[in-house]
């Protein structure tokens, strides 16, 4: 695969691509309020709508690259393109909800695909000069088409009704689709072995053993799992003249907090000690929410501090891992227990809320986050200790 001046154009196609990806969550976090219309009688189960996809990536996070280079990048790149078309469309008609929850999983393969597949194909197009920003671009997928669907997609909702918007999303990725199997250059496929039941139990053991390795995993886990169930969940509570600018411009926040405050940080102190403070300062938000629910200002400082931990996260990666073989198994971990965290963290903080309400949904938001921060002061402990 060349790498060349045209290939800045084709990694910003391939990011916009990547928020089609984004919007396998994020279709159904906007519209999480208005799904009771259509399964009334779904409950705190309909949180599932949002984290079935994340099932898949609990099972094959850490194969999903192996699994890519056998088929070919370009390959896989398309077949998660059509299949979250093909999947979108069939949702459009939201069939009854074991089927729906069927198709979130099989949206499932599709999403996985895509989010190992796209920034492995940017990192290869990049020069390494332009490596890391393009990657850091990347990483915004998420925050943008989120504040997308917001701002973009609700009107869309509004107007012609929820089916639209998954239409519109079908529509979109079967247009990258098109675009990038014209553009994208063809690669060998079969490269990699695939590994065996008994290799893939040694290297989690490897991971989940290891200080070093695991850290950014676990403090993952902790992130995910509330930030995609606070965006999804927090709209009815906040007020109705605001609700649609304060959740589309907390993911905006969580960005901006990780370029440029979370980077300034990052040269005064470690990684982990900046995903700490923001673990730290979330817990404290969540706790402040207690006492004035739906505070425009409380809710853009929460998303602020979790900026931090985002940033950080990725960052930890390199500094606690050398080699390159460890710094891939940390990136897998953070694949497999960032899946994990998004799959439980919504129905889990939807049961809470059935129980006690807003109050049960922020307590249980502040004791995920302040556990983040200890699993990372325990883990530093060990490290400290001449731990593996």
């Amino acid at each position: 695969m060349s790498i060349s001046s045209p290939s800045i154009p084709l990694s910003l196609t391939l990011w916009l691509a990547g928020l089609g990806a984004a919007a396998q969550y994020g279709k159904i976090s906007v519209i999480f309020d208005r799904l009771p219309q259509v399964y009334p009688q779904a409950g705190a189960s309909l949180g599932w709508t949002v984290s079935m996809v994340g099932v898949v990536g609990i099972v094959l996070g850490l194969v999903a690259g192996i699994l890519a280079a056998r088929i070919g990048l370009r390959r896989a790149l398309l077949v998660g393109l059509w299949a979250g078309a093909a999947v979108s469309l069939l949702q459009a008609s939201f069939p009854p909800l074991p089927v729906f929850l069927a198709l979130r999983m099989v949206e499932g393969v599709s999403h996985l695909a895509l989010v190992v597949v796209i920034p492995t194909l940017i990192a290869q197009l990049s020069s390494d000069r332009l490596r890391p920003l393009m990657l850091t671009v990347w990483g915004t997928f998420f925050g943008v088409a989120f504040a997308v669907l917001v701002f973009g997609g609700l009107p869309l909702v509004d107007r012609f009704g929820m089916a639209a918007l998954f239409v519109a999303h079908a529509v979109y990725m079967a247009g990258f689709a098109m675009v990038l199997h014209a553009w994208v250059p063809r690669d060998r496929a079969g490269q990699g072995q695939m590994p065996g039941l008994a290799t893939l139990g040694r290297d989690h053991l490897r991971i989940y053993r290891s200080a070093h390795i695991s850290a950014p995993a676990w403090g993952w886990l902790f992130y995910t799992f509330c930030f995609v169930s606070f965006l999804t969940l927090v709209p009815p509570f906040l007020p109705d003249d605001q609700r649609v600018w304060i959740v589309g411009a907390m993911p905006l926040v969580s960005i901006a907090s990780s370029l440029l405050l979370g980077v300034q940080l990052l040269r005064v102190t470690s990684p982990v000690g900046v995903a700490v403070l923001g673990f730290g300062l979330s817990a404290g938000c969540a706790l402040a929410l207690l006492a004035v629910p739906g505070n425009a200002v409380l809710c853009l400082a929460f998303a602020a501090a979790l900026g931090l931990v985002q940033g950080a996260s990725f960052a930890a990666v390199p500094q606690l891992n050398a080699a390159p073989g460890s710094r891939a198994m940390a990136n897998g971990g953070m694949a497999q227990m960032g899946n994990i965290g998004n799959t439980l963290g919504t129905p889990v903080i939807a049961w809470a809320i059935t129980l006690g309400g807003h109050s049960a949904m922020m307590l249980s938001l502040a004791a995920a986050l302040l556990a983040g921060g200890l699993v990372h002061l325990w883990l530093a402990h060990l490290r400290r200790q001449g731990g593996y």
